[in-house]
C-alpha cells in the first residue's frame, strides 16, 4: 500500500512538473483521494469489528435497549391481567367455602336424626 501512495505522488508531481496539472488541482485530487480511501479502511474496520463482536456473543447497545423495552412491556401486560384473574379467583374461592359449609351442614342434619 505504502508503494501504490508513493508511487501515485510521484505520478502527479510529474504532471505538476509537466505542466498538466496545478499544485491547487493536485491537492484537490489528493484531497477527494484520501478521504475514500479513510471511508473505505472505515467501513473494513467496522466489518471487522461487527464480525467480531457478533462472534462473541454481544449485542449493539441499540438492539439491547429494543430487547428491555419489549420485556417491561410484556410484564406490564402480564400484571393488567393478573389483577383480573386474582379478583375472578377470590369470588370463586368465596363462592367454594359457601358451599363447603352447606354441605357440613345438610352432613350435621343428617347425623341428628
Amino acid at each position: 500500500m505504502a508503494n501504490d501512495v508513493f508511487s501515485t505522488l510521484k505520478v502527479y508531481l510529474t504532471k505538476i512538473g509537466d505542466g498538466e496539472m496545478t499544485p491547487a488541482e493536485m491537492g484537490s485530487v489528493l484531497n477527494t483521494w484520501v478521504r475514500e480511501s479513510g471511508e473505505s479502511i472505515k467501513t473494513k474496520v467496522e466489518e471487522e469489528v461487527q464480525a467480531s463482536v457478533a462472534k462473541m456473543g454481544f449485542i449493539k447497545r441499540g438492539e439491547f435497549d429494543a430487547l428491555a423495552q419489549q420485556v417491561e412491556t410484556l410484564k406490564h401486560n402480564l400484571q393488567q391481567p393478573s389483577s383480573v384473574k386474582k379478583s375472578a379467583v377470590k369470588k370463586s374461592a368465596v363462592k367454594k367455602s359457601a358451599v363447603k359449609k352447606s354441605a357440613k351442614t345438610t352432613v350435621k342434619k343428617v347425623v341428628k336424626k
